[in-house]
């Protein structure tokens, strides 16, 4: 059943009364087993993490457990709606951890957007978890908050709607290209939209090799020297754009190999035609792509969209998981850019048995990704030394 055939009695009813609960990992039957749990036997573990920090890791979840922090300034294509609205979203993105990763994790939604209020809660919580996947956080913003998290906090940290979309996106090039038996430093690079995804994107392909990344935004091409580019844009404007376009996207699609649409914008269909010959458009725009992939067929031998009714969906659910899972195993301190890399370069070998032009990444529902995510990630932490 797609989309747009279930009924909002399903949608809602589906939600009602939210989509979590605590489950015991312990039956409490009879009064021994209440001694144990809680008084007076829980005094004695307790002494002995007061005496050992280092025990919390064995005998409480918090190791474990992830923190899904949100602010509610970018939620979905729905943007800034504020904490509460924000929190169904925040208790699915639990139900995907726990169903993908088998980790329990617990939404915190925040009633700030100061960058300094969000870090200073979440350090004073960093005893009751073990990781921090940030969620629907506006740009710039989310650059900076991330940024001083990660100075702040010794566990790992990541902003899902930044890398989670970079590593599938990855991942989806590389399928494409070993359809189209390409390499993918040869190819010219799109990226519409230099928001918290654009800016990943653009930072996971120049790190994978692709040596020529243009980047847009509302006002066209990002390059050197053009005024009003805030520190970020600057910074893509020293990094990307080698063959040094102007002007808007006419211009940047002239030629290229790959169009990746990470904006609202829209794509005239004679624009495509300009494009290389097997063009790959990953047009991931939710819910309306910048064009739709029976236009964008048209032209190009690889499409790829954010939806689950069109072939390809890049779907973060395909990385986040198995790169939570992968860090916590290995008890690392933190995501490095060869984690994000090993974790694309997982998701791609996991489609690599059935690759087709219409089948470049696994289903999001594949029980093999996770695992073979987590498994790549825990050995690059352990290759990056940045486990305990």
């Amino acid at each position: 059943m797609s989309q747009a055939q279930v009924s909002d009695d399903e949608i809602f009813g589906g939600h009602e009364g939210g989509k979590l609960s605590v489950a015991a990992t312990r039956p409490i039957t009879q009064a021994r087993d209440l001694s144990i749990a809680y008084t007076p036997g829980v005094a004695k573990v307790s002494r002995a993490i007061a005496e050992d920090a280092a025990l919390a890791k064995r005998y409480t979840w918090a190791d474990r457990l992830v923190a899904v922090v949100s602010d509610g300034t970018a939620v979905l294509g729905l943007g800034d709606i504020g904490a509460s609205a924000s929190l169904p979203v925040m208790e699915g993105k639990s139900v995907l951890f726990k169903t993908f990763a088998g980790l329990d994790s617990i939404p915190l939604v925040l009633d700030t957007t100061d960058v300094d209020e969000i870090v200073e809660t979440l350090v004073r919580l960093r005893p009751s978890f073990g990781a921090v996947n940030l969620e629907d956080v506006s740009a710039p913003r989310c650059f900076e908050l991330e940024d001083k998290l990660k100075a702040a906090l010794d566990c790992p940290v990541m902003h899902d709607d930044q890398h989670g979309t970079a590593i599938v996106v990855l991942a989806a090039l590389r399928g494409a290209n070993m359809v189209l038996e390409r390499a993918i430093a040869d190819q010219r690079v799109v990226i519409s939209g230099a928001g918290a995804a654009g800016v990943a994107c653009t930072r996971i392909l120049q790190a994978a090799g692709v040596g020529d990344v243009t980047v847009l935004d509302s006002k066209g091409i990002i390059h050197s020297g053009r005024d009003g580019l805030n520190p970020i844009k600057e910074q893509l404007a020293e990094t990307s754009n080698s063959s040094g376009l102007r002007g808007g996207l006419a211009e940047a699609l002239a030629g290229a190999d790959v169009f990746i649409g990470l904006s609202s914008s829209t794509i005239e269909e004679s624009l495509l035609a300009t494009m290389a010959d097997d063009s790959i458009v990953f047009a991931l725009s939710n819910p309306d792509p910048e064009v739709h992939p029976d236009v964008a067929a048209r032209y190009a031998s690889v499409v790829a969209t954010g939806r689950s009714d069109f072939p390809n969906q890049i779907n973060n659910v395909l990385a986040f998981p198995g790169v939570f899972k992968g860090a916590l195993d290995s008890g690392a301190r933190s995501i490095t850019e060869n984690m994000k890399l090993a974790a694309a370069d997982a998701i791609a070998s996991v489609a690599a048995d059935k690759l087709a032009a219409d089948h470049i990444v696994p289903s999001p529902l594949d029980p093999r990704v996770a695992p073979e995510v987590a498994a790549a990630v825990a050995k690059a932490a352990e290759s990056d030394g940045v486990t305990a």
